[in-house]
């Protein structure tokens, strides 16, 4: 356990009905009623000073289905009856605040729960005044956003609006449609001063404008796209082979999945947009274009959250010979990402404790396009990540 530090951190999901957010408070509400399962976190046990303890998280957030979290959650099939039952009671009395949202960005989700505002500039402001309420009404030290909402399509990057702060500044008094909802969230976050985290692979504050906003203002972002299951496998098996020489001919990735990330990616627009962030990783590594790199997501509906994510690696080794590899990882999906967005959340709000704004880098471990600081390539070999973060933390 990290040493109490009694500090109430704020954790705002956008997304908030959604299966990792709703999973991710389920187990810190099971560990503030009792529990001692810290299975899963990978930062627990580590002593950080200053680091907020998991019984001090406090969850709020937005989402555009209106439904209280304990049906969302049965919706989503992540957590058992019994767990609802069982500490997370909770849920119940929690229903998200009105998101924003736009079917140009995010075809396949919709719902009700919308902010009604007339412009790019007022979301904006209901935005940062749900953050404010939030930390008036339960009294926190400290805020911190995270992304956690379906993946919207790939913007134009190139967009004079995007690449400056002046230009963005402009596009929100303008509504510029170049602006998506994530850059709304985002730029709400940082402008409060407020840590902001991107879990998704959709386009928010790694845009040149926002990254300058969150350097000029000192507070810190990360992200982007959990690295969670199939591209964390990847990141640990890559390093060996390249260590042992065996040259990686291709690597053939599938995915099947059922939950409401699988129905947002089923759209190609978003789709392309996870893509964008799950293909880069390989090369990377191993020093070479594998040009057999093939990733496919398969939305299937029965198989909810329980993902499948099957691998197919050719190599060839000594004097020629070719070998195989196969990886069948059976994720429960959110089960593994809620911990890492927990862990995300302590982590801002340490760097913002510390003085540290702009791109957090040490937690390149959490995500499959890591945000850099100076224009460098990512780092992408989990086990370099890893010593990144722990040197930060100071617990080598």
């Amino acid at each position: 356990m990290s040493m109490q530090t009694g500090r109430r951190v704020g954790v705002a999901f956008v997304g908030m009905g959604g299966a990792v957010a709703t999973t991710a408070i389920a187990g810190i509400e099971m560990i503030k009623s009792g529990s001692n399962r810290l299975d899963g976190l990978p930062l627990a046990g580590l002593p950080v000073a200053g680091m907020a303890d998991y019984r001090d998280l406090v969850f709020g957030g937005w989402d555009l289905n209106g439904d209280d979290l304990a049906s969302a959650a049965s919706g989503h099939g992540v957590l058992t009856k019994q767990d609802i039952e069982n500490g997370a009671q909770v849920l119940k009395g929690i229903t998200p605040w009105p998101a924003v949202g736009s079917a140009k960005f995010c075809k396949n989700i919709d719902g009700q729960n919308r902010i009604v505002a007339k412009d790019h500039r007022e979301a904006v402001s209901v935005i940062a005044s749900d953050l404010r309420r939030f930390r008036q009404e339960s009294n926190l030290d400290e805020v911190v956003v995270v992304n956690l909402a379906s993946t919207e399509r790939w913007p134009d990057l190139s967009d004079p609006t995007l690449n400056s702060t002046a230009a963005f500044e402009k596009g929100l008094d303008a509504s510029d449609e170049a602006i998506s909802p994530a850059m709304l969230y985002a730029y709400a976050a940082i402008k409060s001063g407020i840590p902001y985290a991107n879990f998704t692979p959709s386009v928010a504050a790694d845009v040149p404008a926002l990254l300058e906003l969150a350097k000029e203002m000192n507070v810190p972002v990360a992200g982007k796209d959990g690295k969670t299951g199939q591209t964390m496998m990847k990141t640990v098996l890559a390093p060996a082979f390249k260590a042992r020489a065996l040259h990686v001919d291709g690597w053939f990735s599938t995915n099947i999945l059922g939950n409401r990330d699988g129905l947002a990616l089923n759209d190609p627009n978003s789709l392309q947009s996870k893509l964008n962030t799950k293909g880069t990783v390989l090369d990377s590594i191993l020093g070479y274009p594998v040009e057999d790199h093939l990733v496919h997501i398969h939305y299937y509906r029965p198989r909810g959250d329980d993902k499948e994510a099957w691998d197919n690696i050719d190599v060839t080794g000594f004097m020629g010979q070719r070998m195989q590899i196969k990886v069948n990882f059976l994720c429960k999906d959110s089960i593994l990402a809620a911990p890492l967005v927990i862990e995300i959340a302590r982590v801002l709000d340490l760097a913002k404790k510390r003085g540290e704004g702009g791109v957090q880098e040490q937690l390149s471990t959490f995500f499959k396009a890591p945000m850099v600081k100076n224009g460098h390539g990512p780092e992408h070999a989990f086990g370099k990540q890893e010593k990144m973060l722990r040197d930060w933390l100071g617990v080598n």
